[in-house]
């Protein structure tokens, strides 16, 4: 062999020439495994019986001989479904499983349904651009906001809000199935039907809403949520009356 070549040539060609060598090796040494493997199939078989007879296996891969039919068969067994006593079987399982174990957890978190009929796909339901107001079970205050977009995905069904707390956009989703979600009301309703899903043109400083504080405030005063202080002393004082009447009634 020449030296004078073979040192002129870039080290990536030997590399190259190393590796496909290499790789040649191995493939001669992984048929030689093959062609033992089917020697040893061979040797294995009944002698009495002729290999000539044996049916073709279903399918040519790794053909074993079975111990007990004598016959080849191919390393992939399939045995027939079992069931246990008291569980039905794969062929009665319902074909969406997924959607019935959905079906299941919502009849178990919201069993009046009034929550499914919210965020559904009909016309009194919530949609994008309404304002909605969400409570909190355990405790703290209300969070009201716009709604950008609803994901219906089942038990996972949630809700994405935007309002501004400190003149800073703060945006939060909401499991609608959430056993700390107390309850969702619809402070405001769009005037017009939104042309898109997802209203995420609302994080730009010029379709931004702002804060929607007004809005809830008007919504509470139209719902009386917030009494005088003339009608509360009244309330007071009719709740004492009656209940010293109630008092000397018991007494005669």
């Amino acid at each position: 062999m020449n030296a004078a070549p073979l040192a002129r040539r870039p080290l990536g060609c030997l590399k190259a020439s190393l590796r496909q060598a290499r790789q040649h090796r191995m493939f001669a040494r992984c048929m030689a495994t093959d062609a033992d493997a089917d020697a040893d199939a061979d040797a294995d078989a009944d002698p009495g019986l002729p290999t000539q007879q044996l049916p073709p296996p279903e399918h040519d891969f790794f053909r074993i001989t079975d111990r007990k039919t004598k016959t080849l068969r191919t390393a992939f067994a399939v045995y027939p479904p079992t069931t246990i006593a008291g569980t039905p079987s794969i062929a009665a399982a319902p074909k969406n499983v997924l959607g019935s174990l959905h079906a299941l957890q919502i009849a178990k978190m919201d069993p009046t349904g009034a929550r499914t009929a919210l965020f559904a796909k009909t016309r009194d339901a919530a949609k994008p651009g309404d304002v909605l107001m969400v409570t909190h079970r355990r405790g703290g205050e209300p969070f009201a906001g716009v709604v950008l977009s609803i994901r219906r995905r089942g038990i996972d069904t949630a809700v994405l809000l935007r309002n501004h707390l400190g003149k800073v956009g703060v945006e939060m989703w909401f499991k609608v199935y959430n056993k700390n979600v107390a309850g969702v009301e619809i402070v405001k309703r769009r005037a017009k039907r939104a042309r898109r899903a997802r209203l995420t043109y609302l994080r730009k400083p010029k379709h931004d809403m702002g804060s929607v504080e007004d809005l809830v405030h008007a919504w509470k005063k139209s719902r009386k949520v917030f009494s005088s202080g003339k009608g509360g002393a009244g309330a007071a004082g009719a709740k004492g009356k009656g209940g010293k009447a109630a008092v000397a009634g018991r007494k005669k």
